[in-house]
């Protein structure tokens, strides 16, 4: 189906793959994008020379349009950049700052650019800054989330009414009925990050993979508030996190407890007990771990189907 999402990246199916950390590197972007969605290199755990490797690596494995998803509150977030710049991407999705400081030289080099955003105000700002889309991202998702905790059913269709560009739903969306409730709140695609997380081709440990897999609709949870909202698995680090917090631990003892290198602890290595296992609450519907192709198809079967069964109402 023709979207201007789809046609601002020329692909065929309104679905964008989330850049998450530790889950997607060139594999995944590769596959997701073969099968006509749009793939993400996730730079947030990469040096710029390893980015350059993942982004050599997916160009000779897709001749599709893919991007990279660059945190701007990296330190390294220039130099990230100019290595996706001088490999020739042209889809970049920023997250974690704001994208005025970056924009004039990613739109010189000819990129299309979205940004990231979890409140309307945030979503004006990346407007006015000549971003090309955004994606509208509730606190159901997995990670990271905005300090406001906006969800993901009320948040897409006010983003959608303030801004005049495109905008894409995120958090907490795993099936097509979900891509096709999306729409009807004015978006003109998704991004899912925790269904891609659970595919053959997501570098993420298998351990990590079987967790999403096995979470139910209450396993996750949103902790860490005084530092920044991350929604984690109820793994017995999430579960200390939370009672740390909760006792009045302040934001110095709780980025004591965190410490560096959770989330590649908790995604890549698999550690259940010590590691961050960043998901959505969207994990409750995710129920095998798939090659990436056979997720788009059938997220698009399932979005085929629920549009009929409306139709027919």
């Amino acid at each position: 189906m023709k979207t201007r999402i789809t046609e601002l990246f020329h692909i065929e199916n309104p679905i964008v793959q989330a850049g998450m950390v530790w889950v997607s590197g060139w594999k995944l972007a590769a596959a997701v994008s073969n099968a006509g969605a749009l793939g993400l290199i996730g730079s947030g755990s990469m040096s710029s020379d390893l980015l350059r490797e993942h982004i050599r690596k997916a160009i000779e494995a897709t001749r599709r349009p893919f991007g990279v998803n660059i945190p701007l509150l990296r330190g390294d977030a220039n130099e990230l950049i100019q290595t996706a710049i001088e490999e020739g991407i042209k889809i970049v999705f920023t997250s974690a700052g704001h994208p005025l400081k970056h924009i004039d030289r990613l739109k010189y080099a000819g990129c299309t650019v979205v940004h990231v955003v979890a409140s309307v105000k945030h979503a004006l700002k990346a407007q006015d800054a000549g971003v090309d889309a955004v994606v509208a991202e509730g606190f159901e998702a997995g990670g990271h989330n905005g300090i406001d905790e906006i969800a993901t059913f009320t948040l897409v269709p006010q983003i959608a009414d303030a801004l005049s560009i495109p905008v894409i739903a995120a958090g907490g969306i795993a099936d097509g009925r979900q891509v096709l409730a999306a729409m009807a709140l004015g978006a003109e695609g998704v991004q899912m990050g925790t269904r891609f997380a659970a595919t053959i081709e997501s570098s993420a440990h298998d351990r990590y993979k079987q967790a999403i897999v096995e979470a139910k609709d209450r396993d996750t949870i949103l902790t860490l508030k005084k530092i920044a909202p991350v929604r984690l698995i109820k793994n017995p680090f999430a579960l200390h996190a939370q009672h740390e917090e909760s006792s009045g631990k302040s934001k110095e003892e709780l980025l004591g407890l965190l410490g560096n290198g959770r989330e590649r602890k908790g995604i890549f290595e698999g550690d259940w007990k010590e590691g961050e296992f960043e998901m959505g609450q969207s994990s409750g519907l995710v129920n095998d771990i798939l090659p990436a192709a056979e997720i788009v198809r059938r997220t698009m079967k399932e979005f085929e189907e629920a549009r009929s069964k409306m139709l027919k109402a």
